[in-house]
């Protein structure tokens, strides 16, 4: 079953890169933000909201698997080809590497034109932080630091749960990942009740995001700094970041490109000052978007050919211990 995930891995990767996720074809990950909101809105309330937040959390998650598992054998059952072309699809929509470069882009394009209203406005599509105000170093390093970031949430991590166990791990990694998006907040509304989420969505990132990081290290020549620096600069500032595993993929492209992520941030005109990663040897530029997009299409290569090194060696193994099982 190895080699079915990882050939439904490839053929995923190449439905992602030439279709996409198009804005007006069914996806999956609405149908699981509508049940979360309809759990959400029964149970976030009264007392007990963290115990609550862990069903809900089981809930989706079950859902998810089962169904998922019940497409994917009966689709195996009627043909192997069939079975390799369902999870292709269902790994592809968990997947976002296509929409991830278009959004960057999206922001470059008029940026790189010095039309920074256009910029601002199509970056706040992209990031929660205010934009009214920013200028095109700012406007760039938000585009940055989501390019940095999804490559883990939005692709590696997906196609490795997607070796582990195929299709519906992989969404069963998505949903707890739009679990973590859409509750697990530590504002009043959410603290409790999305604990689970987000605790769970660190868990599944835990492994992803570092080998994303080391991938992006080992696929990529840094911009004016030595390759022993890079390596320095990931291990001591990916664990600044707020979050368990973001800043792995931040850390990585910081120091691949020479600059800084990180600083201060506004919502809602609140100050958050987060965490600087990497060494402003560069000053940011539009341009950067472009290299940060680079790193991204390397890494989903050469995550892929880990995979593939990784999937084969256990083949290779589980073969071996059940031939000397036989004797």
């Amino acid at each position: 079953m190895i080699v079915y995930h990882l050939i439904a891995i490839n053929f995923a990767y190449f439905i992602d890169i030439f279709v996409g996720d198009p804005p007006n074809w069914p996806h999956p990950v609405r149908w699981i933000g509508t049940m979360i909101s309809f759990f959400e809105k029964r149970l976030n309330h009264g007392k007990n909201k963290r115990l609550k937040g862990v069903a809900m959390l089981l809930f989706v998650l079950l859902i998810v698997f089962s169904t998922v598992l019940i497409l994917v054998v009966i689709s195996y059952l009627i043909h192997p080809f069939v079975g390799i072309a369902v999870e292709s699809i269902v790994i592809a929509t968990t997947i976002a590497q296509k929409s991830l470069k278009e959004a960057a882009l999206e922001v470059y394009e008029p940026l790189s034109r010095g039309d920074l209203p256009v910029a601002r406005t199509k970056l706040s599509c992209i990031v929660g932080r205010d934009t009214e105000t920013l200028d095109e170093s700012e406007i760039a390093r938000g585009a940055i630091e989501t390019v940095a970031e999804n490559t883990s949430d939005g692709v590696t991590a997906p196609l490795f749960w997607a070796l582990i166990g195929g299709a519906p791990l992989a969404m069963v990694y998505r949903a707890t990942n739009t679990c973590d998006s859409m509750v697990g907040y530590l504002n009043e509304k959410y603290k409790e009740f999305g604990w689970a989420s987000a605790k769970w969505d660190d868990f599944m990132n835990w492994i992803p995001s570092r080998v994303t990081g080391i991938i992006m290290l080992l696929g990529t020549k840094p911009l004016g700094m030595e390759y022993r620096r890079v390596w320095t600069i990931l291990f001591r500032d990916a664990q600044k970041h707020p979050s368990p595993n973001s800043g792995w993929g931040e850390a990585a492209v910081a120091a691949l490109l020479g600059i800084q992520l990180g600083g201060i941030n506004y919502y809602k005109g609140m100050v958050s000052n987060r965490a600087r990663m990497g060494e402003a040897i560069n000053p940011i530029r539009a341009e950067h978007i472009i290299f940060a997009n680079r790193i991204l299409d390397k890494t989903v290569f050469l995550f892929i050919l880990f995979l593939w090194i990784g999937g084969m060696t256990l083949e290779l193994a589980f073969t071996w211990l059940q031939s000397s099982a036989s004797f």
